[in-house]
């Protein structure tokens, strides 16, 4: 078998690049659906577009996963091109403009920067960025808005521990868990169980990063593996010729425990 040369795939993936670009240029010429999106209707699409890539990634599904790369890639290659036709740049200036920032903020690569560890590289990371731009920057500034709450969260905890405002060790943090949760038992009113809540689920995830668990993805598997159960469970019900909704909950909660033990034993076969 002959192996191909680091050149060779080089080019490989340059050609392939440069027929994605072929074919963009060809549907904003000729397809009437292509040549009537725009960034903002295109929006939407692309946030689905990165969810299916987040689920596939959570299935470990690589064929999957080469799929929505590829579906991801033919946005950002989109965007692009109604840059070029109406904003004056083109997807040469995004990915040079990348690179650039890819050097600067890598000073222990490119230049003479001694870092020791990963969070020496994340504070340096988050010390530039502070100081691109024309416009002063807080620490927390660049953690987008629209981001879901979860997401949002573990954003602002790294950027806040990047700043050095961070726990010395999770027994610390475990200790503000229970703090938190009392504090939500406490609350009496629905606005102070809203917000102890809040502080709860808050605390929660900063305990998972030191314990080095994505909560997101923890909390997707959870919701995956109850989806999985219920509908099984459903599924049994209907097959013994029952209705869910006339049963009770302990009824429905014996087979429940009938489907957890028999997806347990699938599992250890």
């Amino acid at each position: 078998m002959i192996v191909p040369t680091q050149d060779q795939n080089r080019q490989v993936k340059l050609d392939a690049f440069d027929r994605l670009l072929t074919i963009m240029d060809e549907l904003r010429l000729n397809c009437p659906w292509d040549q009537k999106q725009t960034w903002e209707t295109l929006r939407h699409l692309s946030i689905e577009e990165v969810y299916e890539l987040s689920d596939a990634i959570i299935k470990n599904d690589p064929l999957e996963v080469k799929k929505e790369l590829g579906d991801v890639f033919l946005h950002l290659v989109f965007y692009s091109k109604i840059a070029e036709e109406k904003y004056g740049f083109s997807i040469a200036d995004v990915i040079h403009a990348e690179c650039e920032k890819m050097i600067y903020r890598h000073p222990h690569i490119y230049g003479t920067t001694k870092v020791e560890n990963e969070e020496d590289v994340k504070r340096n990371w988050e010390a530039l960025k502070k100081k691109e731009g024309t416009k002063p920057k807080t620490t927390l500034s660049g953690v987008p808005n629209s981001l879901p709450p979860l997401v949002k969260a573990i954003r602002i905890q790294s950027k806040a521990r990047g700043a050095g405002f961070d726990w010395d060790n999770k027994t610390q943090v475990w200790e503000k868990v229970i703090e938190e949760l009392q504090e939500f038992k406490d609350a009496s009113t629905k606005e102070e169980q809203e917000e102890e809540l809040g502080d709860l689920l808050f605390s929660i995830v900063n305990y998972s990063r030191f314990i080095d668990i994505d909560p997101e993805q923890a909390l997707e598997k959870t919701n995956n593996k109850f989806i999985k159960r219920f509908t099984l469970m459903e599924d049994l019900i209907s097959k013994d010729g029952k209705e869910m909704h006339n049963m009770t909950l302990q009824e429905m909660d014996t087979y429940w425990d009938v489907i957890k033990l028999q997806l347990k034993k699938e599992a250890n076969s």
